[in-house]
């Protein structure tokens, strides 16, 4: 197999349905959750949607791939484009913690009950270490897919962050995607 070219770490698979990303991203504490909770700095690496952060409160992620990076979509996730998910918010505590459910798909087989992802952001000299967890993930093609999607979102957060151009999304998706789908095959 060919070595992969991945630029920042691999995330921790924690369990069987968890995963488990970190990123030292340049602060201070108070841009970094911009990032994470108004709209449009979030909509330029993972999806728009307004949030009321209060816990319980719904909001919707709005994610337009194509907008992300300069390339096209490919075929196989041309229908991911406009996706929304309808989240709830289950924990914030601004500017350190913020938690919302995160649906895991509709029809046969899927699950009755959402997964939830947390951020946690901890000032770290004069970066923010950013943990992103996300739990109860129902099969491993979902760990795999979910686990490829933060880490190439998360590169985009990055490359903002440093004022550089956005790397291409699905070009990084498909290679980390490669790099999940071994560790996560391999358990």
């Amino acid at each position: 197999m060919p070595e992969l070219n991945i630029q920042e770490p691999a995330g921790e698979i924690v369990d069987s349905a968890t995963v488990r990303i970190e990123r030292l991203l340049p602060g201070p504490i108070e841009r970094v959750w911009a990032y994470l909770v108004e709209s449009d700095k979030r909509a330029k690496w993972l999806a728009a949607g307004s949030m009321d952060l209060a816990p319980g409160a719904g909001f919707e992620l709005v994610f337009r791939h194509s907008q992300l990076s300069h390339e096209p979509t490919p075929e196989r996730w041309a229908d991911a484009d406009g996706h929304v998910h309808h989240c709830h918010i289950t924990r914030c505590e601004p500017p350190r913690v913020l938690s919302f459910t995160w649906p895991q798909g509709h029809g046969e087989g899927a699950p009755a009950e959402d997964s939830e992802v947390t951020f946690e952001l901890t000032p770290q000299d004069d970066g923010v270490l950013l943990v992103v967890t996300h739990e109860r993930l129902f099969d491993r093609a979902t760990m795999a897919n979910v686990a490829s999607g933060w880490h190439t979102h998360l590169g985009l957060l990055l490359d903002h962050l440093n004022h550089r151009a956005p790397r291409g999304f699905w070009s990084s998706f498909t290679e980390v995607e490669k790099l999940y789908n071994e560790r996560i095959s391999a358990r």
